[in-house]
């Protein structure tokens, strides 16, 4: 496993948002991004994760809720990772796929994309 510190971590998830186009950035709402160690024990390992109500499903009701929140996991993709590069790459892919999530893009269709 790649050794790396949260602090690291932490810095390679905020520039992998960096990396977001302004105009994206711009249209995202009511979204925080976390670094966590790791995903919940009894579910898969994840990389990342997306928790809320995509834009494209919100409606008129939609108002005074918590944010939704992207987590980028740690361990995972520590795990997966034989350098720092390849590290910052998975990162930046997590963030990409889980940032789509929140606009409304599924697996598939991110899959198909080279995002899965």
């Amino acid at each position: 496993m790649l050794e790396m510190s949260r602090e690291e971590f932490e810095e390679l998830v905020g520039r992998a948002l960096d990396r977001i186009p302004p105009q994206l950035a711009a249209l995202m709402d009511n979204v925080a991004v976390f670094a966590e160690d790791e995903p919940d024990p009894s579910g898969p390992e994840v990389l990342g994760l997306y928790e809320g109500t995509p834009l494209t499903e919100r409606g008129e009701w939609y108002a005074g809720v918590l944010p939704d929140r992207i987590t980028v996991y740690r361990g995972p993709i520590l795990r997966m990772s034989d350098s720092r590069d390849r590290a910052a790459a998975e990162i930046e892919t997590t963030v990409v796929h889980e940032i789509a999530h929140h606009f409304g893009i599924d697996d598939d269709h991110l899959t198909a994309l080279g995002y899965g």
